[in-house]
């Protein structure tokens, strides 16, 4: 069938099928000539065949802002500073300052609690000093007391001692009887037991001056403590800042260590993001970066880390590191979900695949060729040694050694070395200005 398709033709029309045999035969000519015998002497050089002796490559152009990503971690934003009040005392909370939202200055009153057993206590505690005062000032007057005892013993002493003295001398005189000037002495020996009591007793109701002050001090310590729980019926604010939850109500009945309300400084915020230990080393404290809210799409916001963890998690190895952001306006507010990119301390840079360094894989820096191209088709090769930054999705970050809008190697159809002519595949792109 296919014969009779072919010949089915020349049936109806030999004309066409003598002039079509007719070209055949002088393209075979031709082409037989030229294989035969070849350029002439003296012509110009064979194009496809010199093209065939030189490397093809795929190139193309390093464009700013192309380096690599940066890892972006999601956090929760939270005040730099947030506390929790709580109750300090039992009672029932009689009154609510604040609500939700309302700023509140340091020291400012926030909430009030029922205050009076705490009243009541007060009371009875200064009572009870008062009674205490009151032995401290009987034991110092037994004090002086004992002081005028003594002073009157000591009088009395001497004077029998001068009297008996007198006495012994007339006893020796024979002017008074013996036993006349021993009676005197034994008054002397009297006298000096007196004195010693008296002495004594100085000292024993000094003591007891010094046990009825300490009485006093301890119940003035009752005192001031139970003033101090008098106080903490009135809830006040430790800081300025706002009030973040509130977790009572008026008449809620509050025992002591429950949670009345939380507040926080949203002067500046925080957020604690996770980072894995093998990206450790590209995170330190100082470092800027970027925080990205889905609250404000169309805003970005300057941070900083200002600390990070000192242990990692055993489980999982991520570190914790903190961020804190500037929110002078307090316009962002807690528990927000953010998204920090780590901020390159220089500018844009460029990245290239891995396939463009294994064309020099066993260069040592890593080496990347750069072609410069002169007629759009050829080129001269350099080997550019790099210095390599981090690698994200499939791209590696140049520090430096390769500038945007140089052309460089991705690929190669054989060895390349520096100075070598190549010749640019049509897969290559790379800049009009280049070409």
């Amino acid at each position: 069938m296919v014969t009779g398709h072919c010949f089915q033709p020349l049936l109806i029309s030999p004309q066409p099928w003598r002039r079509s045999l007719s070209l055949c035969l002088a393209a075979v000519c031709v082409s037989l000539s030229s294989c035969a015998f070849g350029p002439q002497s003296g012509g110009a050089p064979d194009r496809a065949a010199l093209a065939d002796e030189i490397v093809a490559v795929d190139a193309t152009t390093a464009e700013a802002g192309t380096g690599a990503a940066e890892p972006t971690y999601t956090g929760t934003t939270q005040p730099v500073q947030q506390v929790v009040l709580r109750s300090r005392v039992d009672g029932q909370v009689t009154a609510l300052t604040v609500d939700v939202g309302d700023g509140v200055a340091d020291g400012g009153v926030v909430a009030r609690l029922d205050a009076d057993l705490l009243t009541v206590a007060v009371n009875q505690a200064q009572a009870e000093l008062r009674a205490r005062e009151s032995e401290v000032a009987q034991a110092q007057a037994a004090v002086s007391d004992a002081e005028t005892a003594l002073e009157t013993a000591r009088v009395q002493l001497l004077q029998a001692q001068t009297d008996a003295d007198r006495l012994s001398r007339l006893a020796a005189d024979g002017a008074v009887s013996v036993q006349t000037a021993e009676q005197a002495q034994l008054t002397v020996q009297t006298g000096q037991q007196v004195l010693q009591s008296a002495a004594e007793q100085i000292r024993t109701r000094q003591a007891a001056v010094s046990a009825a002050e300490g009485r006093v001090a301890a119940q003035q310590a009752v005192v001031d403590q139970t003033q101090e729980r008098l106080s903490y019926a009135v809830v006040r604010s430790p800081l300025s800042g706002v009030v973040i939850e509130r977790l009572v109500e008026p008449g809620d009945y509050a025992e002591s260590g429950d949670e009345l309300m939380q507040i926080g400084d949203l002067s500046r915020l925080k957020v604690t993001i996770d980072v894995s230990d093998r990206d450790l080393a590209q995170v330190s404290v100082g470092q800027p970066v970027t925080v990205r809210l889905d609250a404000f799409p169309a805003d970005q916001l300057a941070g900083r880390i200002t600390r990070i963890a000192p242990a990692a998690d055993a489980t999982s190895r991520l570190v914790p590191v903190e961020i804190t952001v500037d929110n002078a306006n307090e316009r962002v507010s807690s528990g927000l979900l953010a998204r920090v990119s780590l901020t390159a301390t220089e500018g844009d840079r460029v990245a290239i695949p891995p396939a463009a360094l294994e064309l020099a894989a066993s260069a040592e820096p890593p080496t990347v060729f750069v072609v410069e191209t002169t007629d759009g088709e050829t080129g001269t090769v350099q080997a550019r040694p790099l210095e390599l930054g981090q690698t994200t999705d499939n791209r590696i970050e140049v520090l430096s050694g390769l500038q945007p809008g140089e052309t460089y190697i991705v690929r190669s159809s054989g060895e390349l070395s520096d100075g070598q002519t190549v010749r640019l595949s049509i897969l290559s792109e790379t800049d009009a200005e280049t070409n």
